[in-house]
């Protein structure tokens, strides 16, 4: 087996690399801050590369300051995914007839399936946990950010990691465009809305029709929540093929989905408190004409 040390440089250290997977995980101890490589970002990317590198009989330090798992786990792919299952179940029941069934048209507790995506995530979690990781070998800083000292140098909370090598894979943050009051207006971007939403809105706008703009809109469609896209692009998911964008475009709309492109929100501010909490009431540009519309809607999603 290649010795990672070797290829990675030497500190100076003893080498740990010895042959056989998990060879890392004999004689380490937090001890002893050097490393071959420290790995900063618990996501899928980070959490790979740890494990790996471990595997091969480096000495790896993983830095997580939020939960392990990153968006995937926690805020992307494991929940969307676990709600477009239960919407998609919703469909089937309205829909039993293609089947030769009975159609069931009751109405949904959306409190409770977002209840079941959140238990989902979290069977899921432990394979991502800091234990697991430190079980492979991988010392886990976790809770605390990586401040770079010097090219081999980290402040990681009260202690300093020194390394020959470095993995960034911090990943990145949903964006937040600057319309006149949204960063004062309650809403939701991928980050909070599968932890923060605990009860159906009376209608949902989503800002965006991307891939996540678009998926969220018709789960949340099926679930019984009306639900307005506003793009401000000519059509849906811009960087797909034409013929793709058709069909979902027409599947979209068949759910229920309210699709406004080329429109552009101009102005996002709180609604009327009879919408619940988080209502808001957006200005939008039709951009063929520059007519003017006011919209109000119980909740909204910015998925740009």
């Amino acid at each position: 087996m290649m010795n990672i040390s070797a290829a990675a440089g030497n500190n100076g250290y003893p080498c740990l690399c010895q042959d056989g997977p998990g060879a890392a995980r004999q004689g380490m101890s937090r001890s002893s801050s050097q490393y071959n490589v420290v790995v900063i970002g618990g996501g899928p990317g980070g959490l790979v590369a740890a494990a790996g590198l471990a595997g091969l009989g480096a000495r790896v330090a993983l830095v997580e300051r939020d939960r392990m798992g990153g968006d995937c786990l926690n805020t992307g792919c494991v929940p969307s995914k676990a709600l477009i299952a239960s919407a998609r179940v919703a469909h089937l029941q309205r829909h039993a007839d293609r089947f030769g069934l009975t159609p069931q048209d009751g109405d949904v507790d959306v409190g409770r399936v977002f209840e079941r995506m959140r238990r989902r995530r979290a069977q899921l979690a432990e394979h991502d946990s800091p234990e697991r990781f430190e079980s492979l070998g991988v010392h886990v800083y976790h809770g605390a950010s990586g401040v770079f000292l010097s090219p081999q140098m980290v402040k990681v909370g009260d202690e300093t990691l020194y390394a020959d090598r470095f993995v960034i894979a911090t990943g990145a943050r949903a964006l937040v465009p600057s319309i006149p009051g949204l960063k004062e207006t309650p809403h939701y971007t991928n980050e909070n809305f599968f932890d923060d939403l605990t009860t159906a809105p009376p209608s949902l706008a989503i800002m965006g029709g991307g891939p996540i703009g678009t998926e969220m809109a018709q789960a949340m469609s099926r679930l019984g929540v009306p639900t307005t896209i506003i793009e401000m692009g000519p059509h849906l998911l811009v960087r797909e093929d034409a013929d793709a964008i058709e069909v979902i475009s027409v599947a979209l709309t068949g759910d229920g989905v309210e699709i406004l492109t080329g429109h552009t929100a101009k102005e996002i501010v709180p609604g009327p408190i009879s919408l619940g909490p988080r209502s808001v009431r957006v200005t939008i540009e039709e951009q063929a004409t520059g007519k003017m519309l006011q919209r109000e809607f119980g909740a909204l999603l910015v998925a740009v």
